[in-house]
């Protein structure tokens, strides 16, 4: 059967169709991505306005069109932090419905922490052991950690890229006041969660998912081989850290010149980093071996 997978997230509404069968390798057809960034769209109580609501509305009817271009025998259309923690969140859900004419399906902050989790271990493999993934999007930062597919703990928080931006660094470039402002809320945010975390074993992989993290690890990360064969890139947590402050002090317009850094990530990329930092340091309290 061919099934259609419609991800509406915090940066980016994304259908990928693929063909699939019990058993079998799914074999993608098609994948067609709008950049919408909705925390820009935050009023200051919270609410997605009226304009990131069409902006929303007009990328899920090009991404109904893909799936009845493809003709996928089943759609399933999901969305995540920045439609479930909006306050106008109900009404957005009702209009992204009307248009997509099918239920939307929301969801939690640990189911969705849990459902990245199941693909992280997924290709990591059993043999890669005790696992801790790190996920920014642009409006939540999940976090889960065990050595099954399902993980012993997994948490999300409001920590996301985007809103975190709007948040704390608006000015471009933002001030040196402003990312610390965002590394003591990040502390603080992850104080919260992070003692679920430390009663697990010490990981043997800390793995990041999300594109943000990827351009941060071509950016300050270098290669090694993948169990499949396929090259993978370490970022260690020294590293990020001393970039923290020169990526703070460069506009946006610099820094998209930088390795990996893309222009849809570069108003972004401080305040990833920022939590980045600080949700690594904080899931590892367990000392390195000598």
């Amino acid at each position: 059967m061919r099934l259609g997978v419609l991800d509406i997230g915090s940066n980016t509404v994304h259908m990928l169709a693929a063909d699939v069968r019990p058993g079998g390798r799914p074999l993608a057809t098609t994948s067609d991505r709008t950049v919408l960034r909705l925390m820009r769209y935050l009023t200051p109580d919270g609410a997605i306005a009226e304009d990131g609501v069409q902006a929303l509305e007009t990328a899920v009817a090009q991404a109904r069109r893909v799936a009845e271009a493809e003709r996928v025998d089943a759609l399933l259309a999901t969305a995540t932090s920045a439609v479930r923690d909006a306050r106008n969140g109900a009404e957005v859900i009702a209009r992204i419905e009307a248009v997509l004419g099918q239920p939307l399906q929301v969801l939690d902050g640990e189911t969705e922490a849990a459902l990245t989790f199941l693909a992280v271990r997924r290709w990591f493999g059993w043999s890669a052991g005790q696992l801790l993934l790190l996920d920014i999007g642009g409006g939540s930062l999940e976090i889960a950690a065990g050595a099954e597919e399902v993980p012993d703990v997994a948490a999300s928080v409001p920590l996301g890229a985007g809103r975190m931006t709007v948040q704390f660094l608006p000015q471009d470039p933002p001030g040196e006041d402003d990312v610390e402002r965002l590394r003591a809320h990040a502390a603080a945010t992850l104080d919260v969660v992070v003692p679920r975390f430390h009663a697990l074993p010490r990981p043997d992989h800390v793995v990041g998912s999300s594109k943000a993290i990827r351009s941060l690890a071509r950016l300050v990360g270098y290669p090694v081989p993948g169990w499949s064969g396929i090259e993978r890139m370490l970022l260690p947590r020294e590293a990020l850290g001393s970039w923290i402050p020169r990526l703070a002090r460069l506009p946006a317009s610099a820094r998209q010149e930088l390795p990996g850094i893309t222009p849809d990530r570069t108003f972004q990329i401080v305040a990833a980093a920022v939590s980045l930092h600080a949700a690594h340091r904080a899931g590892q309290p367990h000392p390195h071996p000598a």
